[in-house]
């Protein structure tokens, strides 16, 4: 058997050709219909079911203390849920909140009383800076970004490798820039390149000198126990870390049940130091008399203890690592020997990184979508949406059931090699 020779390598003949054999390809594949999705990292109707048993509780409506989860009050949230996730996240119980449904909304939260209020160690409210920058990994979450924008805070970027930020490119932005107040990552399976921060990285964030006396490391533990492999990395404990260097208020770590229970209605938390936790929990009451303790109560009977949700993620690993084996299998077959795309195969988290030949991702999304197949635009993980190469595309495997992640990956590699040919064809 013959090598293959790359695309790029190929005679102009030969990638004229090739390139007809993908239009035919492309052509068979719009006459099917499809009507498949892989924008977004949902959990799947399997995935939710494992937590079905949340409808029927909670049973009772005490608290371990004899408090009355249907009242008001108790701004932090349930002691003994607040004592299962500080386990997990590795922080003493009083430097947890528990709160509503959305991490996200308790990482807007911070930023907007940031912005009005300033922070612990703030010399004033970030409003009355000149302008305020934060440090985004590419790739990274749209969300984070497009959460920035809204507030009008400025956007840098640095890389982001397989042990996380690169670590001497952030330390050298925030060494003398007083308007850089601070910086997000994902550090555990990171949306969307799969990352794991390491310890040293982790502790050269916690430890490195900044010109702003008070930034802030948005560290969203989104994926922490979202595991798909039986070697499952462990995050760096980013709250001691900084204690330990002497910057006890530079992390506010974030996380959720939102991929563990219900989507909708899980609970969210927040982990800082004693200061950071009583300088969110004296804003938040200005707007709320309590978190929703009756859900809380609902997941400390289901989970019970904090080895009860480190075995309800294995079962979610039984579901969704089939489908991202599914998206390995299918695009080494079919772009392996062709050198038209590089991918990730993460060990957890909930996406897939796919790079494509440059200048040809905004076209893979737009083929992929006139064939039914409808992806996360282009450029979603950089700020402001703009990929300067144009080679980044996020693929979220886990909602489809695994014949449907089959047929959109082949449609996918389908676009891929069409675009690619289309590219080569006209250099």
């Amino acid at each position: 058997m013959g090598e293959t020779v790359a695309l790029s390598e190929k005679s102009p003949s030969e990638i004229d050709a090739f390139l007809q054999t993908q239009r035919t390809a492309y052509d068979r594949l719009v006459t099917q219909g499809l009507k498949l999705d892989l924008t977004r990292g949902k959990p799947s109707a399997a995935q939710l079911d494992l937590s079905n048993e949340l409808l029927r509780l909670p049973q009772g409506f005490t608290a371990a203390d004899g408090t009355d989860v249907r009242n008001y009050g108790g701004l932090k949230g349930l002691p003994e849920l607040r004592e299962i996730f500080a386990e997990l996240l590795w922080v003493d119980p009083e430097q947890l909140v528990a709160g509503g449904n959305s991490s996200l909304t308790m990482m807007k939260d911070c930023l907007v009383d940031l912005l009005l209020h300033g922070g612990v160690d703030s010399e004033r409210p970030w409003s009355q800076e000149e302008k305020v920058t934060f440090v985004c990994p590419v790739p990274g979450y749209d969300r984070h970004f497009t959460l920035l924008e809204s507030l009008g805070i400025e956007m840098v970027t640095v890389p982001m490798y397989d042990d996380g930020p690169d670590a001497d490119a952030v330390a050298a932005l925030v060494k003398d820039d007083p308007s850089i107040k601070g910086m997000w990552i994902v550090p555990t399976y990171a949306n969307p390149a799969g990352s794991v921060c390491s310890q040293d990285v982790a502790a050269r964030l916690a430890s490195m000198p900044t010109a702003a006396p008070d930034f802030k490391i948005f560290w969203d533990n989104a994926y922490a126990f979202h595991h798909l492999t039986e070697d499952e990395a462990k995050s760096a404990d980013i709250v001691k870390l900084a204690s330990a260097a002497g910057h006890p208020h530079r992390p506010l770590e974030f996380a959720s049940t939102s991929k563990i229970t219900f989507a909708g209605a899980g609970v969210a938390f927040l982990a800082a130091s004693p200061e950071n936790i009583a300088w969110y929990v004296k804003h938040l009451g200005t707007g709320s008399i309590g978190p929703d303790k009756v859900n809380h109560l609902r997941h400390v009977q289901l989970f019970k203890t904090a080895d009860g949700v480190r075995e309800h993620m294995r079962r979610h690993r039984d579901i969704i690592a089939p489908k991202f084996a599914e998206v390995q299998r299918v695009l080494t077959e079919r772009l392996g020997t062709q050198e038209v795309a590089t991918w990730n195969d993460p060990a957890g988290g909930y996406f897939v990184n796919l790079d494509v030949v440059e200048g040809t991702a905004s076209r893979v999304v737009e083929l992929a979508k006139a064939a039914g197949v409808a992806l996360t635009p282009a450029g979603a993980s950089y700020p402001y949406g703009k990929d300067p190469k144009d080679t980044n595309i996020r693929l979220a495997p886990t909602m489809p059931p695994v014949e449907e992640v089959t047929a959109a990956m082949e449609a996918v590699a389908t676009c891929v090699l069409l675009a690619a040919a289309e590219k080569y064809a006209t250099v």
